[in-house]
C-alpha cells in the first residue's frame, strides 16, 4: 500500500515537473509573437518627403511636356488648314501634304516618347525608393528586437472587382493586434535621407 502511495506520489511529481518544464518552454513562444513587426509600404510612399517632392516634379514635367505637346498640335492642325486651300495634284499640294504628314509622325513620336520617358523615370524612382525603404525596415527592425516584419496596409474601399480580386492575393496579414507598427518610424527616417533626391 505504501509502496502504491510512493509509486503514485514519483508519477505525480514527474507530471508536474513536465509540465512545469513544458510550461517554460510556451513561455518564450508566446513572447516572440509580440516580436513581429508590421509596416504599411503605401502609407509610406504616399506620405514621405520625397515622394511628395517627386510628385511636384513629375506633375511640372507633365505641364511643361503637354504644353509642347499642345504647340505641336497646332503647327499640324496650322499645316492641315493651308493643305486645305491648296488644290489637289499640284505641285503645292504634294509638297504640303508631304509637311502634314511628317508634322503627324512627329507629334505622334513625341507623345510616345513622353509616355514612355515618365513610365521610366516612375519605374526607377519607385524601385529606389522602395529600396531604401527595405534598408530602414530592416534597420529599424533590428534595433526594436523584431524577427519579423510584415507588409500590412489595408485596402481602401470602395474597390473595384479587379482591385478586389489583386487585394484577395496579396493582402496577407488580416489582423495584427500586439504587433509593432513601424510605419511612421520608417516613414520619419525615410525622411530624413539627405541621398533620396527625386
Amino acid at each position: 500500500m505504501k509502496s502504491r502511495t510512493i509509486a503514485m506520489g514519483v508519477m505525480i511529481c514527474v507530471v508536474a515537473v513536465l509540465a512545469t518544464f513544458q510550461y517554460g518552454h510556451a513561455g518564450p513562444a508566446a513572447t516572440s509573437a509580440s516580436r513581429i513587426g508590421v509596416v504599411s509600404v503605401r502609407t509610406v510612399f504616399n506620405q514621405c518627403q520625397a515622394q511628395t517632392q517627386y510628385r511636384a516634379q513629375a506633375v511640372a514635367r507633365q505641364n511643361r511636356a503637354r504644353a509642347e505637346l499642345e504647340a505641336q498640335a497646332k503647327m499640324v492642325e496650322a499645316a492641315e488648314a493651308e493643305l486645305k486651300t491648296l488644290r489637289a495634284g499640284t505641285p503645292d499640294h504634294l509638297q504640303q501634304l508631304q509637311k502634314v504628314l511628317k508634322a503627324r509622325a512627329e507629334l505622334e513620336s513625341q507623345q510616345e516618347f513622353l509616355n514612355q520617358q515618365r513610365m521610366t523615370q516612375d519605374k526607377m524612382w519607385m524601385e529606389k525608393l522602395y529600396q531604401e525603404t527595405l534598408k530602414i525596415i530592416a534597420t529599424v527592425a533590428k534595433e526594436k528586437g523584431l524577427e519579423v516584419v510584415l507588409e500590412r496596409t489595408e485596402p481602401e474601399f470602395p474597390i473595384s472587382s479587379e482591385e478586389l480580386m489583386a487585394t484577395f492575393s496579396t493582402h496577407k496579414v488580416l489582423y495584427a493586434n500586439g504587433c509593432v507598427d513601424l510605419t511612421q518610424e520608417v516613414m520619419a527616417r525615410l525622411d530624413k535621407l539627405k541621398d533620396l533626391k527625386p
